[in-house]
């Protein structure tokens, strides 16, 4: 397997779209940006449901799409497995025939597709809903029968579009967890299509930043903390990630506790703090503060009518300041400070 290389390029009315992805096999890669970015084109151009009008696309060394040399392999014929925004289970036949069709389409006979699509139905928990039809089943149940349709195929890609958006948070965290472990199994080459920056930190190996219908950014979650390349993805740096084990209200992140305001939490999370949630200080601050100690900046960024610090030791964090309190504070590189941070401005969430 050699993965995919994919060079886009496409113009709808005033909308240029050039984008340039390549993805290993076994890596996960999330393609992440806001709407309008070029997100939808993507996957239109990758599974052939719009032809490109320059580039290449390449999958495992086959040649998909080169309009140079008039190639374009249909989309029933390029082994993509996809799980659209929208799933598009056909409404009318159980979840387990949903499952089966691709296999169907493929010449299978009805008998081991069948036998192929219950068995993952079952992996992924819902082989007692084989059945039932999509109108018959709840959100998250719905996404694994799409899921399973995708995976029944042997897809030499996996194509994830908002997989999660359409969920809510319980069944989101239930699912994400289930995706996790699929992707890390997967043998081929994942993408995952998403503007949720945590969705993309959590599921990806690399991400790439998508903005106005090209790449602006590559890079790991860390990369782009810590560099972010422009406006946007400064943005999404400034979200702080952090996995921990709950108890009791307290988050440890390696050996830093967290305090929140969440009591209910147990087990595997993530908590996740907005950089202006962030206070920080020249001495120990007054008051009662859930969460403070003591840190050094790594770096001070500009940008415009903000600044965001780069906070070292115990516990790596992005906050965001003005410009007024960087001078108040004399606040360079290598200053040392206090940070506080309200338990109630910690969200936490399972893993």
């Amino acid at each position: 397997m050699t993965g995919l290389k994919a060079d886009l390029g496409l113009s709808r009315g005033g909308f240029t779209f050039g984008v340039v992805l390549s993805i290993d096999p076994g890596q996960t890669a999330a393609l992440l940006g806001p709407n309008g970015a070029g997100k939808t084109t993507t996957v239109e151009t990758l599974t052939g449901l719009a032809g490109l009008e320059s580039g290449r696309i390449e999958l495992n060394g086959r040649t998909l799409d080169d309009p140079n040399h008039k190639v374009f392999v249909p989309p029933e014929q390029r082994q993509i497995g996809v799980v659209f925004q929208d799933l598009v289970l056909f409404p009318h036949i159980s979840a387990l025939d949903n499952v089966a069709f691709g296999l169907r389409g493929r010449g299978l006979d009805r008998r081991v597709a069948r036998q192929r699509a219950a068995e993952w139905l079952d992996r992924l928990g819902v082989g007692s809903l084989a059945g039932r039809r999509p109108a018959d089943l709840s959100g998250g149940e719905a996404q694994r029968v799409a899921l399973a349709r995708a995976l029944v195929i042997d897809p030499d890609l996996l194509l994830l579009d908002e997989p999660l958006s359409a969920l809510d948070a319980s069944t989101r965290v239930d699912l994400r967890r289930l995706l996790a472990d699929h992707l890390a199994e997967f043998p081929g080459p994942s993408l995952v299509i998403t503007h949720d920056p945590a969705e993309a930190f959590l599921l990806a190996d690399v991400i790439h930043v998508i903005e106005d219908g090209a790449i602006t950014q590559v890079g790991t979650a860390d990369d782009i903390r810590l560099s972010p390349g422009t406006k946007y993805a400064a943005d999404l740096a400034g979200l702080n990630l952090f996995e921990g084990s709950a108890s009791d209200g307290t988050v440890m992140v390696g050996s830093h506790p967290l305090q929140t305001a969440d009591t209910s939490a147990d087990g595997d999370v993530v908590a996740t703090i907005h950089p202006r949630a962030i206070s920080v200080h020249r001495s120990h601050p007054e008051g009662s503060p859930r969460n403070t100690w003591e840190t050094t900046v790594l770096r001070v960024e500009h940008y415009g009518d903000r600044v965001r610090l780069q906070l070292g030791a115990p516990l790596p964090l992005t906050a965001e300041v003005t410009p007024g309190a960087v001078d108040a504070l004399r606040i360079e590189e290598g200053s040392v400070l206090w940070v506080s941070i309200k338990a109630t401005e910690i969200e936490v969430q399972p893993q």
